[in-house]
């Protein structure tokens, strides 16, 4: 299984990259609507790149994002149309809230994750590489932080071969 923990831009990383990307739809695990948070950034970014992504958020039936209002859904098992075994998931919570997520992520069929930084500890991180078919995180990427979506996303688009506008 491709994994990134302590990986620069080799072929497992381009591995986890191109599944993670090939996933038809996504959804964002921490979404929100206020603009300050990285949830509300992360899921923006999807929705600017022209990528169909689901709010994922137990706390609001909807986020406001980009002058939009988004329904959410509570879980990674509410994914439902389609199947989550057609989503990959980013997640943006604190590792305690990370770990059950990716237990139903799993349970629901979910394929690749991408654990944002500050999303994860060592525990979540064992977890997520053990369970997934990709899981993006650790040390790596362009930005000191880690493997980030936001500065990390258009080269894994990229090595998806993946069509996106920017809006």
């Amino acid at each position: 299984m491709p994994t990134t923990r302590g990986q620069k831009r080799d072929a497992d990383m381009e591995a986890a990259l191109k599944t993670f990307f090939s996933s038809p739809r996504f959804a964002v695990a921490g979404a929100s609507s206020d603009p300050s948070k990285f949830g509300h950034r992360v899921f923006a970014w999807y929705l600017q790149h022209s990528l169909p992504a689901t709010p994922i958020n137990p706390r609001s039936s909807t986020i406001s994002v980009l002058n939009r209002d988004h329904t959410t859904v509570p879980s990674p098992t509410a994914l439902s149309d389609p199947d989550a075994s057609s989503y990959s998931l980013s997640i943006i919570t604190p590792p305690a809230v990370t770990k059950q997520l990716l237990k139903e992520a799993k349970e629901a069929g979910v394929p690749a994750v991408w654990l944002q930084p500050g999303s994860f500890n060592d525990d979540v991180l064992v977890y997520a590489q053990a369970n997934f078919k990709a899981a993006i995180a650790g040390d790596g990427g362009r930005g000191g932080e880690g493997w980030c979506v936001l500065v990390d996303g258009e080269a894994g688009l990229k090595a998806a071969g993946r069509e996106w506008s920017r809006l």
